[in-house]
């Protein structure tokens, strides 16, 4: 008797048993060498209209995963060549925003097929980092916090260095400036933030790393440009030093560019490289699926900010009455000896607020520096 057959039998003995009732579950099932478990599974699936019912379930698939046809398949490869730094869900949802003449494979299944064709990198474990112990402020709408910074740099066929510079909206991820340059200046972020206002109009915040041209000695660590940014009313803000993940979202953003960038050759110049920039600004703006915003492109949830620039810098207004104390040529006040503040405010003006029986703030326009305090005559730095 086949083997089958014989297992068949002696479960349809164990089934006859239970029936007759002369026997306890426990005493039958020790009979027949099973547990109270396998015993219960028998009699809960035993058809007396069907002896097969008894068989072992075999575990394999009933069915084969679809395949997908070679024209779609094609298809599916030529745009990921197309845009070698998007993942399957970004190429799934791209079709599907775009009224695909074809049912789209699921992202699994469009993810197997980049695989098999040697399209997916494997991805490299990396260790946790520490949480961020600043408070930076969390953005909850468009044009709340920027984040910008400049990815790296790289020589061009000319010989020339070049350093992208990003500037991006934290919310919507829409990428507001991709501009290389020469050189990590004040001269060329500013007129890459300049261009980006009068644009887009003014954020409430903009985040940075602590990289040149974002610090300076001194108080808060201002430069220039972060002077410029407080009279136009933008906080500047900083994430903690060797700390990127504060950045998370600019970063992800950088490494898209990254890729993306590495599948192309080299160009020959800076405008050769800024075309591209360009091109590539446009279709992570306008194309490209965010899982943030259930796969709609940046430019679906971005709007301009209501705060229009007009291009000039308002001067800073003070009370009337206050008690101002204008920075020196060396960055420092006099207060009862020369005191350094930062050589980014030389020439401005800083006010006076008292706070507290002794204990002035220093304030330049409504943004605090630091403190004052009269009795021990010494600033207390608050960064």
């Amino acid at each position: 008797m086949p083997w089958n057959e014989t297992v068949t039998m002696q479960r349809l003995e164990f089934i006859l048993a239970c029936q007759a009732g002369e026997k306890s579950m426990t005493e039958l099932c020790c009979l027949h060498g099973i547990s109270r478990k396998t015993g219960y599974k028998w009699l809960n699936r035993f058809n007396p209209h069907e002896l097969s019912s008894l068989e072992n379930i075999p575990r394999t698939r009933h069915t084969q995963p679809a395949k997908i046809p070679p024209d779609i398949a094609g298809r599916l490869i030529l745009f990921r060549q197309q845009h070698p730094d998007w993942g399957p869900k970004k190429i799934r949802h791209w079709f599907l925003n775009n009224n695909a003449d074809f049912i789209v494979p699921a992202a699994s299944t469009i993810g197997d097929l980049l695989k098999d064709a040697g399209m997916v990198q494997p991805r490299m474990r990396r260790k946790r980092t520490p949480g961020n112990l600043r408070d930076l402020t969390m953005p909850v709408r468009n044009n709340h916090v920027w984040s910008a910074d400049f990815k790296g740099r790289f020589r061009l066929k000319d010989g020339s260095w070049c350093r992208p510079f990003t500037l991006t909206d934290n919310h919507s991820r829409y990428l507001l400036s991709c501009e290389p340059g020469t050189s990590e200046t004040t001269v060329f972020v500013r007129s890459c933030m300049e261009k980006a206002f009068l644009e887009g109009g003014l954020p409430d915040v903009i985040r940075t790393d602590n990289g040149s041209p974002f610090v300076a000695p001194g108080i808060l660590a201002l430069t220039q440009l972060s002077v410029w940014l407080i009279k136009l009313g933008v906080q500047p803000e900083r994430t903690t030093p060797g700390c990127p993940g504060q950045n998370a979202r600019h970063e992800r953003m950088h490494l898209s560019l990254k890729t993306a960038m590495s599948h192309h050759d080299v160009f020959g110049s800076l405008s050769e490289q800024q075309a591209w920039c360009s091109g590539w600004r446009n279709e992570f703006n306008q194309e490209k699926p965010h899982e943030a915003h259930g796969q709609q492109p940046p430019a679906k949830i971005w709007m301009p900010s209501p705060r229009k620039w007009d291009g000039r810098v308002p001067a800073v207004n003070y009370p009337a009455g206050a008690k101002l104390y204008k920075v020196g040529e060396k960055g420092d006040l006099s207060l009862n000896g020369r005191m350094f503040l930062s050589g980014a405010l030389r020439g401005e003006y800083v006010r006076f607020l008292e706070v507290d029986d002794g204990v002035d703030v220093i304030l330049f326009d409504r943004m605090i520096l630091a403190y004052y305090d009269r009795a021990e005559k010494r600033i207390i730095r608050i960064d």
